[in-house]
């Protein structure tokens, strides 16, 4: 740095004419426009490329222009159960047979008639007494005062009667004499069953209904319609860089060897230290880490971002130049 710094001032003194008076009227030829104006003894500069200038600008720019969303709505549908006529509905003759009953009727199956009829002769058991001896008196030995016959002996005799005496026997004895007697026979009948007609056979219209079945259709309940939904235009803020002035080439004051110290290095170095820069050793040399961190620190306070440590620079870290 310190070699940039001696050769930017050896092209300086190169450049310069004659030493003029410190007050001196600027010159106003082509020559002099070469060299920095109004300079003082003890000032160093260097000619530093200032880049153009730009300032950011807000524009409002169409990004989609005003259109039309059309979304498709499906049809709706549903399921439904219908009754679908499977066979229609029709007539028929049929035929209604005759209807029978059963009946039972008596069937003579022997007539009445008369008979001659033995009737025997009836005997009956009866009882009878039989005598077996008659009634008869004789003599029994009584007894008591009043019956004494012979007071001599003592013997009583009492005549007795004694009644008869019968026997109980039984015989069979005819009680009505055989006869013949006429008896009725009546007839004889067997009960049959038989079918008669009740109703004669005869024919009807019979109606045959419809025959329906339940089935699942499909019914559209909603067309499918079309959905037109407008979309307004759409804007977008568009920033964008103008130049606000060219590029030039500019006279700036700087620190180089005449105006510039050791001790002034290492106050530049600590002032950047301080503000977050790391410069490397606080050595008072301004080196290749120094000056890494004089741009950082130039480019973050919008200082022009150069080879050179400016005044600008130095006044910015709050370092005097002088």
């Amino acid at each position: 740095m310190q070699e940039q710094l001696r050769a930017a001032r050896l092209a300086a003194s190169q450049s310069q004419p004659a030493p003029m008076a410190p007050m001196a009227a600027p010159q106003t030829s082509a020559d002099d426009m070469l060299l920095p104006p109004q300079a003082s003894p003890g000032q160093c500069f260097a000619r530093i490329f200032i880049p153009p200038s730009y300032r950011t600008a807000s524009e409002q720019v169409l990004k989609r222009a005003a259109s039309e969303k059309v979304a498709v709505v499906p049809a709706k549908y549903e399921t439904a159960t219908e009754r679908v006529l499977v066979k229609a509905a029709a007539e028929r003759m049929e035929v209604i047979p005759a209807t029978y009953a059963w009946e039972e009727e008596k069937v003579l199956v022997e007539p009445a008639k008369t008979r001659l009829v033995q009737v025997p002769a009836s005997y009956e058991t009866v009882s009878e007494k039989v005598l077996v001896k008659p009634a008869h008196t004789t003599w029994k030995k009584g007894t008591g005062p009043i019956q004494r016959i012979d007071q001599g002996t003592g013997e009583i005799m009492c005549l007795v009667e004694v009644p008869a005496e019968y026997r109980t026997v039984s015989k069979t004895v005819m009680k009505t004499a055989q006869a013949t007697r006429s008896e009725e026979i009546p007839a004889v009948y067997k009960t049959v069953k038989k079918q008669v007609m009740v109703t004669p056979p005869s024919t009807r219209t019979v109606e045959i209904p419809a025959e329906y079945r339940t089935v699942k259709v499909t019914k559209l309940v909603t067309p499918a319609r079309e959905v037109r939904t407008p979309i307004p235009e759409e804007y977008q803020t568009v920033t964008k860089q103008e130049k606000v002035a060219d590029g030039k080439m500019e006279w700036r004051e700087i620190l180089c060897d005449t105006n510039m110290t050791n001790t002034k290095v290492s106050q530049i170095q600590s002032a950047l230290k301080k503000s977050g820069y790391n410069p490397g050793p606080i050595d008072g040399v301004i080196g290749s880490q120094t000056m890494q961190a004089v741009n950082s620190f130039q480019k973050d306070k919008n200082l022009v971002v150069s080879d050179y440590l400016t005044i600008n620079t130095v006044n910015a870290l709050g370092v005097g130049a002088r």
